[in-house]
């Protein structure tokens, strides 16, 4: 049995949830916190992944890697890649083509490809989980941004593997939070509702609208800006304060990325308090040079700096409800997720726009993880999970195009926009050789800031003349999935017949020769043909590769883990035994013992901090022996003293509590004893008075 889980993997921050307990749980990573830093950062030694790379970030910021999701899948020539250089210290470099991070890793410059880092990130990920809900992590369901192309999408699903995950569903986020708000509601049968969901995160903007009706959901429009977040906002700010600190102090930030991430990280804070506050402090020691810069600023300057931000807020919300073909007035509830629609701001140009109030009753950080679980636990064999059935929707319009040319076409628009997913279409191409079909996105311009249109080839072989040397016709069966790739499911030759079927069906009782019939044409499937895909995937033998080379950073990653365990455990034996041989272990040693045992110490002292400073596990462990050897026995004798004399107190407390015991004992016996005594005294005088009143009875009846 395997875990079931879901991954909201955040720009800032990523969430797991996992199905158990019968129900949905948000699982807590090694530090107890509910979510995990979206960063990899790489050292003179190992990887520092998610909590730790946050913790080391100031420190190792141009090797910290953040926004992975934003260039996975991308080329280094997108347009996209000069956008995100502005919110990223580390350098972003050309690998084959691919957008990739240049790092100083054990010492030496290394390059990694977006992909590369997403699959560390997740493999920690895997590790958070196993470790909390203690079973093996395989199967998962991941949530990507509406707007990843084919392209992304894959390179995500190529990372998961390579992390040794097996990614059943790649899940639209605003799409998965539906899930979980549509699983949790009943709705009566036959009633409909109609949700706008707003989700705000880090980096983007999506805006879903949704019908629902009992188990069941449907995305009737989906709009987004793939620049419109928090981190936008926080780069408005920073820049802001930049040109302040500027002229206040004569320092420039923009210089020292150091400075400029830390004013980064107190903005990031001043906004959430002037989410609550009318006004807000920023106070940083030492920015730069020894500067110490502090300033104020109003909600009212906030949103006056973000002004041009706000103005855009109300292009997707439109463009949402023109698709959707709904009016205002339809709309029955505006959910709002993620961080970022906590922002007064925000909240009111939102519902402003619609006229309604705006709605939280989802959990604004977990709700896309939430609606993950789920969705895996719909793929379980082992559990029960209410039906529910949701539709997505396509939002880039596919073009399939073939050579050569066929009956004065050349390409077909197969899947528009807005188109159902999962969708299947047949489309007939007559051949009688080896052909290629080619996918790709229709309006590259609507795509967020992809070169490239290109989505994949197929070529489709073992298509003959028939007997009488004319070209077949050749079904080919395309597939948008679940997780919204594009691929060609299956092709095979086809010949069209003429057979006769009935009118209409024939009655009870009646004889079916004797209903008319008509004729029809029917395509009738002859031969299988067979398929070569090439798509964005990375190919199986350079994925093992890179599976193999994830698997050896993992296990030198524990390998300096655990070094850095025994050399603390060397540490702390150093400190902890040079105070208790003077104290505690005094009486148990001689002194030329706890001479001998100093200088062991010392010795040990300074070989830790000098040459045992890059020592391996194994030299570590010698050490700590070598020291035992000695405090050990000393050690032994204290224990030993200490045994002796718990036996000891156990042996008094055992004779005292045999002589209460006895005491007890001999107490009782001579009460039982008195009390005998005193029964029998109590019979003699009852055996008297019967006596003295039968004499009594005597004398009376002589008197008479």
């Amino acid at each position: 049995m395997s875990g079931i889980v879901g991954v909201d993997i955040g720009n800032a921050n990523t969430v797991i949830g996992v199905a158990r307990n019968r129900g949905i749980d948000v699982i807590v990573n090694e530090v107890s916190n509910r979510s995990t830093p979206t960063l990899v950062a790489y050292g003179r030694q190992n990887r520092f992944i998610g909590e730790a790379a946050k913790t080391q970030e100031i420190t190792n910021l141009k090797n910290t890697i953040g926004s992975i999701k934003r260039l996975l899948g991308r080329s280094f020539n997108d347009p996209e890649i000069a956008h995100e250089q502005k919110f990223l210290a580390s350098k972003v470099v050309d690998v084959d083509g691919q957008a990739g991070v240049e790092v100083n890793f054990l010492g030496e410059t290394t390059k990694f490809t977006a992909t590369q880092v997403v699959a560390s990130f997740l493999g920690k990920i895997k590790t958070i989980t196993a470790n909390e809900i203690k079973l093996p992590v395989s199967d998962v369901v991941l949530a990507v941004p509406t707007w990843y192309t084919d392209v992304q999408r894959r390179a995500m699903i190529d990372a998961a593997q390579i992390a040794g995950l097996n990614p059943l569903r790649l899940v639209n986020e605003t799409t998965a939070a539906a899930v979980g708000y549509g699983v949790l509601r009943q709705f009566p049968d036959g009633a409909s509702k109609n949700v706008v969901f707003v989700d705000i995160g880090h980096s983007s903007l999506t805006v879903l609208i949704g019908s629902f009706k009992h188990g069941e959901l449907k995305v009737l429009a989906t709009a987004f800006d793939s620049h419109f977040g928090g981190r936008e906002f926080d780069y408005a700010l920073t820049e802001f304060f930049a040109d302040q600190f500027k002229e206040k102090y004569k320092i420039d930030i923009r210089e020292n990325g150091k400075a400029y991430n830390r004013v980064v990280t107190a903005v990031e804070k001043m906004k959430k308090i002037l989410s609550a506050n009318a006004q807000a402090p920023i106070n940083i020691e030492s920015v730069m040079n020894d500067v110490d810069v502090s300033s104020m600023l109003t909600r009212s300057e906030l949103e006056e700096l973000v002004k041009p931000l706000l103005d855009r807020l109300i292009v997707p919300l439109e463009a949402a409800l023109k698709e959707s073909k709904l009016s205002k007035s339809d709309i029955d509830s505006i959910e709002m997720v993620g961080g970022c629609t906590r922002v007064p701001a925000i909240k009111s140009t939102i519902q402003e726009f619609f006229g309604k109030q705006l709605s939280f009753t989802l959990n604004q950080d977990e709700a896309i993880a939430r609606g993950c679980a789920f969705v895996c636990a719909t793929h379980s064999p082992t559990l029960r999970v209410r039906p529910y059935k949701y539709e997505d929707v396509n939002p880039f319009s596919v073009t399939f195009s073939w050579e050569p040319v066929a009956e004065d076409m050349s390409e077909l628009e197969v899947f528009p926009r807005s188109n159902p997913v999962p969708s299947t279409k047949i489309i007939t191409l007559f051949r009688s050789t080896d052909f290629d079909l080619e996918a790709r996105y229709t309006d590259p311009s609507a795509l967020p800031g992809a070169i490239n249109p290109w989505i994949g080839r197929w070529t489709v072989k073992g298509a003959k003349p028939t007997e009488s040397g004319e070209e077949p016709a050749v079904k080919i069966r395309l597939r948008m999935d679940h997780s919204g790739l594009v691929t060609v499911d299956s092709a095979y030759t086809a010949e069209e017949v003429t057979v006769e079927e009935p009118i209409e069906e024939p009655k009870e009782g009646e004889d079916a020769k004797n209903v008319p019939t008509k004729k029809v044409k029917k395509w009738v499937k002859k031969d299988t043909l067979s398929i070569v895909h090439a798509s964005t995937s990375i190919e199986q033998s350079a994925k093992l590769a890179l599976i193999e080379r994830e698997n050896q950073m993992v296990e030198d990653d524990k390998l300096v883990a655990d070094t850095e365990d025994r050399r603390n455990a060397v540490e702390e034996y150093i400190y902890d035994m040079r105070g208790k041989i003077e104290d505690k272990y005094a009486a148990f040693s001689s002194d030329e013992e706890k001479t001998k045992f100093r200088a062991m110490l010392d010795d040990a002292e300074n070989w830790l901090y000098e040459d045992g400073e890059d020592a391996n596990k194994a030299q570590y462990i010698a050490k700590y022996e070598e020291l035992d050897a000695v405090g050990g026995v000393i050690r032994g004798r204290y224990l030993k003293a200490e045994q002796d004399k718990r036996e000891a107190e156990q042996k008094k407390r055992d004779e005292e509590a045999a002589r209460l015991k006895a005491e007890k004992e001999a107490r009782e016996a001579a009460a039982a004893a008195a009390l005998a005594a005193a029964q029998a005294n109590t019979r003699a005088d009852d055996m008297q008075v019967d006596k003295d009143e039968a004499a009594t009875a005597e004398n009376d009846m002589d008197v008479d």
